[in-house]
């Protein structure tokens, strides 16, 4: 009689996604040994090797590759069947882990998560804050660490949500902001080509904003100096205003006062998407759905406009 249980499929699948026992271990918040010692004995007890193992290297083996999307059938079928049995019962539970950027608030997050909690009190949300813009929040909903996160897609290819299952919630024109003593800060539009010898403040590589000004940049064939890279966009009408580089922003948080100016860009326009997703690797328990719909409809109702201000 085959016996499997669901910490083994749990240690297979983490070890899959991560290719390595050392990250799948700090995933599942365990020891190495405790992961190693899992899929040994499911291998024991099917009777063939799920990893090929090397000094350097981990790969599904053949079985391993066969066995995969059974294991994470049968965890989300449980999953759904602890759902079933807390809805039951009386209400949702269990722990949400939402990811988001740091900075500027498009989303009143502590708005939105005080009425998911006055909805479901039995639910823990924990807001996880990246300094690491998308490519790591892409990074943590597919390796399982967030169920899901505020993401910005703009400018990206489709394979970078190919694993994701995305809500696009809305979209900003991205201006230019220069300061009020600026050559071009009488003027309404600039095209690029005219932004060749300035210097910019942006953001780090992997956020969705320096992606979709990289790209235009690229595009129109020049080359731009980026001189000081901030991780918080609400800081970098700041450092314009104190003539340390232009900045190309999403519309939301680019002020126009007596020091700056605010230009639209002509010829080649960039847009900023905010959307919200989740792993297509793993079903979304029901508590993860609740807090997915909760997001959309407080977007969405005209009556309930989301604050200025939470995560590019």
């Amino acid at each position: 009689m085959l016996l499997v249980d669901l910490r083994q499929l749990e240690c297979v699948i983490a070890v899959a996604e991560e290719l390595s026992f050392t990250r799948a271990a700090r995933r599942l918040h365990t020891v190495q040994s405790g992961v190693s010692a899992a899929v040994a004995a499911l291998e024991r007890e099917l009777g063939v090797r799920l990893f090929e193992r090397t000094r350097q290297h981990v790969d599904l083996s053949d079985a391993g590759a066969a066995l995969l999307p059974r294991a994470r059938e049968v965890l989300s079928a449980v999953q759904a069947a602890r759902d079933a049995v807390d809805e039951a019962r009386g209400g949702l539970r269990g722990t949400v882990d939402l990811g988001t950027m740091i900075s500027v608030g498009i989303v009143d997050l502590p708005a939105l998560l005080g009425r998911f909690h006055m909805d479901h009190p039995a639910v823990t949300v924990r807001l996880r804050t990246m300094t690491t813009g998308t490519a790591g929040l892409v990074r943590a909903l597919t390796d399982g660490t967030l169920d899901l996160a505020f993401v910005s897609l703009s400018g990206r290819g489709p394979g970078w949500a190919a694993g994701l299952a995305v809500r696009d919630l809305a979209t900003w024109p991205m201006v230019l902001v220069c300061r009020a003593d600026h050559r071009l800060a009488g003027e309404r539009r600039v095209d690029l080509t005219r932004l060749a010898a300035e210097s910019f403040i942006d953001f780090p590589v992997g956020y969705g904003n320096r992606t979709v000004a990289d790209e235009a940049f690229a595009a129109a064939g020049i080359d731009r100096r980026v001189a000081l890279e901030v991780s918080d966009i609400a800081a970098a009408a700041g450092f314009v205003k104190h003539g340390l580089g232009l900045a190309i922003l999403p519309a939301f948080v680019a002020p126009e006062d007596d020091a700056l100016r605010v230009l639209t860009i002509a010829g080649h326009p960039m847009t900023w998407k905010l959307s919200v997703a989740t792993s297509r690797q793993r079903r979304p328990s029901a508590a993860a759905r609740a807090l997915l719909d909760r997001i959309e409809s407080t977007w969405r109702d005209p009556g309930e406009p989301p604050a200025p201000g939470g995560s590019p």
